[in-house]
């Protein structure tokens, strides 16, 4: 039987997690290769770009997909879900959830569609028009982020050598 106190567990003496944390923080770890890989750069540079963007939208409640889906239905009024979805790369299920999240809050709308009446055409609302805009005010703020850490000249050859995976 417990006497009904919490017990916990004694420490090793030395094992300060404060001076474990400096002392971690203090030795630099050899990365060996990694720095040349892409498959390791990309990923990390991505990281730090998503979670800068995720921030950047946070006020608004929008994810980055999201912010994609909107972006090209306000540059295509009228276009299908299956033309979002080859145009992004996002599989028609997972869009057609974005879709229904984006149509709930009041930011689309689906139409029927005059040219195949088994599509519907989507269009944003004028709170829709609205919010996009908001978004590409925070999003420009973002990429001032991105220019401060890698210049503009670097952000231009970033998205020109990457440019050629948007191909496939």
């Amino acid at each position: 039987m417990t006497s009904g106190r919490a017990t916990t567990a004694k420490r090793p003496a030395g094992d300060n997690p404060a001076r474990m944390r400096d002392r971690n923080r203090a030795a630099p770890v050899d990365l060996a290769e990694l720095p040349d890989r892409t498959g390791y750069v990309i990923p990390r540079a991505r990281v730090w770009i998503f979670q800068d963007v995720i921030r950047a939208m946070a006020e608004h409640d929008i994810r980055p997909a999201q912010f994609s889906v909107m972006t090209v239905i306000g540059a295509n009024p009228g276009v299908s879900q299956s033309a979002v979805s080859r145009a992004l790369g996002i599989e028609h299920a997972r869009l057609a959830v974005m879709l229904h999240l984006l149509e709930a809050r009041g930011t689309m709308k689906r139409v029927n569609s005059r040219h195949d009446r088994r599509s519907n055409a989507l269009h944003l609302t004028p709170a829709g028009k609205r919010l996009l805009g908001m978004l590409k005010a925070a999003v420009a703020r973002h990429e001032e982020r991105v220019i401060a850490k890698i210049g503009v000249d670097g952000k231009r050859e970033l998205l020109r050598i990457l440019s050629v995976f948007l191909q496939d």
